[in-house]
């Protein structure tokens, strides 16, 4: 069955599977900064009011499949998502600023998801540190 949402003038079902990588692909997502990175984005969908369904996060990379409204371009979905946490993960954990000049690369993935396929990249998120 699908889940559909609603505003006032339109009913949706939109999912995105993005992934995004520090720069240069170091593996600086580990420990505290892992767990901080998780509340950033969690905290970001709430104040946006998106849905994180699957969230995980690797030493060199991050996936998210988020649902959001028709409003949001997946653009602007990721541009918050790293602007917030480059800012607040930069400040928190200064080592940061030295090991990188930036630290999000500027490009990501991004594939919509229909709700029949939904389920596979929950699946396949959720499998990727037990590769």
């Amino acid at each position: 069955m699908k889940q559909l949402e609603k505003s006032r003038s339109a009913t949706y079902n939109i999912g995105y599977h993005i992934i995004f990588c520090p720069k240069y692909r170091r593996k600086v997502l580990v420990g505290n900064v892992e767990i901080r990175l998780k509340e950033i984005i969690h905290q970001l969908a709430m104040e946006n009011d998106w849905q994180i369904a699957t969230l995980e996060v690797m030493p060199d990379h991050i996936h998210v499949f988020v649902k959001a409204t028709p409003m949001d371009s997946p653009a602007n979905i990721v541009a918050r998502m790293k602007g917030r946490s480059s800012f607040e993960l930069r400040n928190e954990f200064p080592y940061l600023k030295t090991k990188l000049p930036s630290l999000w690369t500027r490009s990501y993935y991004c594939e919509s998801i229909g709700s029949i396929s939904a389920a596979a990249i929950t699946r396949y998120i959720e499998n990727q540190k037990a590769r």
